[in-house]
């Protein structure tokens, strides 16, 4: 969780809200139009509130740009996803880092990776990835398919090459076929790059619908426990929605964190300066793409170094270092509960039967 004021030193935090509210309006627009909202259920203020900063997430499948999904690209990618020889030791697979049984995510401070060596950040959330401004912490990756490609090849996590990958897909008369049903039109379907296309389009399936939060959007009123709608009432009175809004409740835009206070050396290293790594400019020091807080309760342990285990003391960290604020228990508690109300339908996915290797595979490497 890391719910970041705005990374825009001139603007206040009423002209940040605006903005905000923008956000949410842009984030629906980048998948499928909703139905026009139905009426606030008796004259509900807040729920009309709620409208103006956050967005149901659609049950239908997102656009995803320059990457037409097909079912057989899905199969493919669900494969790859879950195959741990596109890493050198055979060990690691996509699903390692982003368990799908795990809310998308490890349980892990930060990602173990090849030769067991850790990472640098806490791994994010893959369900609902696909409605991120970008991907990763810092926002390096422009998209799924960006992003899919990273993993491979750092050395501290599957430890592969693009060259690799291919002398193992090819290896595989079997996946030869399957590459060739997803990309019909190519004369070499087999590529690193269309690794990535199916990754994407399987990880564009991963949306977790019908939260409480969207049925509370939706119109109906009793979705939230009174206590729930007593926490989204503080979560948009405190200023926590100027970062996290729109559809995805976050995940549109960059934040510096440590606002108003700068959080212990622990929870904030001063090694990692964040966005600044990308950019190179100073005012993205200590700058992080502020995450999606769907399925928040599901994704200990938070923020970029996951030194964070419990989501109160998240809330709390956010109140202090982002607002200025020093919340009481009790709304602590409440903030807490309305979280909670954001865990959707979590993606049933059965594990998928993949191709036996054969003599011409590449053997694993472990060094």
């Amino acid at each position: 969780m890391h719910a970041h004021t705005g990374h825009r030193p001139t603007t206040g935090l009423k002209g940040l809200l605006v903005a905000a509210t923008a956000l949410g309006i842009l984030a629906v627009s980048a998948g499928s139009a909703p139905a026009a909202d139905p009426p606030a259920a008796g004259g509900d203020a807040l729920m009309g509130r709620a409208r103006e900063l956050f967005k149901p997430l659609p049950a239908t499948l997102p656009v995803v740009r320059n990457n037409a999904v097909t079912r057989e690209k899905i199969e493919l990618g669900k494969m790859l996803f879950f195959d741990p020889r596109l890493s050198a030791s055979g060990i690691f697979s996509c699903n390692s880092c982003h368990n799908l049984g795990l809310g998308g995510v490890d349980g892990l401070e930060t990602s173990v990776g090849h030769g067991w060596q850790k990472g640098p950040r806490n791994a994010p959330t893959v369900l609902n990835a696909v409605l991120n401004v970008a991907q990763f912490w810092d926002g390096r990756a422009e998209d799924l398919k960006a992003q899919a490609k990273g993993p491979i090849q750092a050395g501290v996590e599957m430890n592969s090459t693009p060259d690799r990958v291919m002398a193992v897909l090819n290896s595989i008369p079997a996946y030869q076929a399957k590459f060739a049903d997803a990309f019909p039109n190519e004369k070499n379907p087999v590529s690193f790059d269309n690794v990535a296309m199916a990754i994407e389009a399987f990880e564009a399936t991963l949306t977790t619908p019908a939260a409480p939060f969207d049925q509370y959007l939706e119109g109906k009123a009793d979705a939230l426990t009174d206590t729930q709608k007593a926490g989204l009432e503080l979560f948009i009175d405190k200023g926590c929605s100027g970062c996290h809004n729109g559809v995805n409740v976050g995940g549109h835009d960059y934040f510096p964190f440590g606002v108003v206070t700068k959080p212990g050396a622990e929870i904030l290293p001063p090694g990692d300066k964040g966005r600044f790594a990308v950019t190179k400019t100073a005012d993205d020091e200590y700058v992080f793409r502020a995450p999606t807080l769907r399925n928040v309760a599901l994704t200990a342990p938070y923020f970029h170094s996951g030194k964070v285990w419990d989501l109160r003391q998240a809330v709390a960290v956010m109140g202090s270092s982002q607002l200025g604020a020093t919340l009481s228990d009790q709304e602590i508690d409440k903030i807490t509960a309305f979280l909670t109300a954001l865990t959707g339908q979590q993606p049933r996915v059965d594990y998928p039967l993949m191709p036996a290797s054969t003599p011409a595979t590449p053997q694993p490497v472990f060094k």
